[in-house]
C-alpha cells in the first residue's frame, strides 16, 4: 500500500483495494526518452485506494496532488477503455460525485476490478 493512504487512514478505516498505474505508461515517448526513469517515479509516485470509507487518488512527488471523496458522496464510477485497453487491460477512471464533481485517472490497470470492488464497498 502507498504510504500517504497509509499515513491518511482514519480510526477504524481499511485499505479494500488498490490500483496501480498500467505497464503501458514504460512504451510511451516520455518514457523511452527519459530510460523509463519517469514512469517509473510516475508509478511509484501514484495511488489510488479504496477504503470502506472514502476513495482516494494521489498523484505527484515533488508537487503533490490529492483527492479524496467519501464513498455516500459518490455517485457513480465510470469506466472508459478502448479498444487496446480492453485487450491489454487498461482504462480510464472517471468518478462522479454529488454536486457534478468529478476526478479522472487515466491508465488505471484493471479498471473494471476497480469499479467492481467499489461497488461491493459502497453497498
Amino acid at each position: 500500500m502507498g504510504s500517504y493512504a497509509n499515513n491518511n487512514l482514519l480510526k477504524g478505516e481499511k485499505v479494500e483495494y488498490e490500483a496501480y498505474l498500467h505497464w503501458k505508461i514504460f512504451v510511451r515517448l516520455s518514457g523511452l526518452l527519459t530510460l523509463f526513469i519517469y514512469p517509473l517515479v510516475l508509478r511509484k509516485t501514484s495511488e489510488f485506494v479504496i477504503t470502506n470509507m472514502r476513495v482516494i487518488i494521489k498523484k505527484g512527488w515533488i508537487s503533490r496532488y490529492t483527492f479524496e471523496m467519501n464513498l455516500n458522496k459518490i455517485e457513480t464510477v465510470n469506466v472508459d477503455q478502448s479498444f487496446w485497453g480492453r485487450i491489454f487491460g487498461f482504462g480510464t477512471i472517471t468518478i462522479v460525485g454529488t454536486g457534478g464533481t468529478r476526478e479522472e485517472a487515466q491508465n488505471i490497470s484493471k479498471p473494471l476490478e476497480f469499479r467492481r470492488k467499489f461497488m461491493e464497498v459502497s453497498a
